[in-house]
C-alpha cells in the first residue's frame, strides 16, 4: 500500500478525483491512502492568510514557508516519506518517473499557488517536480496527475497486464483498438483481428504501435529497445511515408 499526504490550500479540488472511479477503489480495497491535508490550518495568522510579500519587491503574494513546515512536520512518519513539491522548475514528470516513485510506500506531495513559495521550503523536500512546460494556477493539477499515475501502478489497483502493454510503459505508443460493432459508418475493425490467428494478430499490433509512435512521437522511437522485427518493421513504415509523399 502508498499512502499519499496531499498538503494543498484546495482540497475540495482534489476530492472529486479521490472519490471516483479507480482511485475511489483503490482506496476502499485499501490499496492505497490519500490524505488531504489544507495547510491553512497551520497559519499563525487570526485570518488564516499563508501568503505575503516578497522581500526584494516583485509581483503577487509568496506562499509562507510556516504552514507549510508545520504541516509537513504534522505528518506521522513525514521524516522517511518520499517528500514532493510540484513546481515548474521540478524536472519533467513521466512513466518512468511514476515508475520510480510507485516504489515507495510514502509520498508527501506540496502544492503551490500564486507566485510561488518561499524558496526555504526546498531545504524539507526530496524532490522537484513539474508535469509540463507551463504554467498553473496552483499545484492541486499536477498532484492529481502524479496521484493517478502512480496509484495505478499499485498491484492489483489495476490488471498487470493492462498495464504492461499502455503507451509508454512499453517505450511505444499503444496501438489502435477496436470494439464492436464491427462496421460502424463504413468504417471497419481491420480484418486480421478478427481472423483469431495470434500471430498475426501480435505483429499487426507491434507495427501500428510503431507507426504511430513514428508519426506523433519519433522522440521515443530513440529510447525504444527494438529488436530485429521491429527495425525491419520500421524501415517498412518508413517507406511508406515515403512513397506516400512521392504521390
Amino acid at each position: 500500500m502508498i499512502t499519499f499526504d496531499i498538503l494543498t490550500l484546495f482540497p475540495e479540488m482534489l476530492e472529486g478525483v479521490i472519490n471516483s472511479s479507480i482511485i475511489k477503489r483503490a482506496i476502499e480495497s485499501g490499496k492505497i491512502k490519500v490524505n488531504l491535508i489544507n495547510f491553512r490550518e497551520f497559519s499563525k495568522n487570526k485570518h488564516q492568510q499563508v501568503d505575503d510579500y516578497a522581500y526584494g519587491g516583485g509581483a503577487g503574494m509568496l506562499i509562507s514557508v510556516v504552514p507549510i513546515y508545520d504541516a509537513l512536520i504534522s505528518i506521522d512518519g513525514y521524516q522517511k516519506a518520499h517528500k514532493i513539491i510540484t513546481s515548474p522548475s521540478g524536472r519533467t514528470f513521466n512513466q518512468k518517473v511514476a515508475e520510480e516513485l510507485a516504489e515507495h510506500d510514502h509520498i508527501i506531495i506540496i502544492c503551490g499557488h500564486y507566485e510561488g513559495i518561499d524558496e526555504r521550503i526546498y531545504h524539507y523536500v526530496d524532490d522537484d517536480i513539474s508535469i509540463g512546460d507551463y504554467v498553473l494556477t496552483g499545484g492541486e493539477i499536477p498532484a492529481m496527475t502524479i496521484l493517478d499515475a502512480v496509484a495505478r501502478l499499485v498491484p492489483d489497483v489495476i490488471a498487470s497486464d493492462s498495464i504492461k502493454n499502455e503507451s509508454f510503459t512499453m517505450g511505444l505508443l499503444e496501438y489502435p483498438q477496436y470494439t464492436r460493432p464491427a462496421v460502424f459508418n463504413d468504417l471497419a475493425v481491420p480484418e486480421v483481428l478478427l481472423s483469431g490467428h495470434h500471430e498475426n494478430i501480435r505483429k499487426y499490433q507491434r507495427y501500428e504501435a510503431l507507426k504511430k509512435t513514428y508519426l506523433k512521437r519519433p522522440d521515443l522511437l530513440e529510447k525504444a529497445e527494438l529488436s530485429e522485427e521491429d527495425l525491419k518493421m520500421l524501415a517498412e513504415i518508413k517507406g511508406e511515408r515515403w512513397t506516400k509523399s512521392k504521390k
